[in-house]
């Protein structure tokens, strides 16, 4: 195998890693995000974690972040809870740094 076959794989290895962390991160923060929405609207134990299942998955069918805040948002509003846009988004930013942190720190250490 030559350096630029060697270059080429060690990149296409490096790409998979990354979208697989991404992924992860995703994930993570989606579920606390959604673990959070559940509790504001009165759901506790597996009720939250269904709710908080059904907003990971909301994500892995390719909708996005704006589909995920812009059902959460509704979610709220449906359930008479007061939230505003700028909070909804402002625990989005937080979850993501927190869930950043849990996976890049098993990540680190192998487990």
């Amino acid at each position: 195998m030559s350096g630029f076959d060697e270059r080429e794989k060690a990149f296409e290895q490096e790409f998979l890693h990354d979208r697989d962390l991404h992924f992860r991160i995703v994930a993570r923060r989606n579920k606390l995000f959604g673990l959070w929405v559940a509790h504001r609207i009165g759901l506790w134990g597996d009720a939250a974690e269904r709710y908080a299942l059904s907003v990971v998955d909301s994500e892995i069918v390719g909708r996005g972040d704006e589909a995920v805040v812009q059902r959460l948002l509704r979610d709220l509003a449906n359930a008479a809870v007061p939230a505003t846009e700028q909070e909804v988004r402002a625990q989005l930013e937080l979850f993501d740094e927190k869930a950043r942190t849990e996976i890049i720190g098993k990540t680190s250490y192998g487990t």
